[in-house]
């Protein structure tokens, strides 16, 4: 995931932190879906414990994100792409944002190499 790029400072958090500056002056929009918040949220609990968890979104939340929730279109989207493509319920989610929004969807899973004729990508590096 493109935010544990970032918080873990693995390859790729470069991009992401080129695109975290652009964003804190206005020049883009970064949308984070719910599903990434929930996904940061219990992998550093698994991981590192409660506190670590409670770090990390509480510094996500100062960052220039537009966290966006669950609507019953995106819902449908989200739906439509797990029925039709190998992928976890989150990364459903996550593409069904970048796709109604017409937005580019950053990440480091090779899941959504396929979804590449309908969202515009854009591949960081894979573990």
């Amino acid at each position: 995931m493109a935010l544990l790029a970032f918080t873990d400072n693995e390859d790729g958090a470069d991009v992401i932190d080129a695109l975290l500056r652009q964003a804190q002056v206005g020049e883009i929009e970064l949308l984070v879906s719910f599903a990434s918040w929930m996904e940061v949220y219990y992998i550093y609990l698994q991981e590192q414990g409660r506190e670590q968890a409670q770090f990390w979104i509480s510094k996500l939340k100062k960052l220039s994100l537009v966290r966006v929730d669950s609507d019953e279109i995106t819902g449908r989207v989200a739906g439509e792409l797990k029925a039709s493509h190998r992928m976890s319920f989150a990364d459903a989610w996550i593409a069904a944002l970048a796709k109604r929004q017409g937005a580019i969807l950053v990440h480091k899973d090779p899941e959504f190499k396929p979804l590449g004729r309908d969202i515009q990508l854009q591949a960081l590096p894979y573990k």
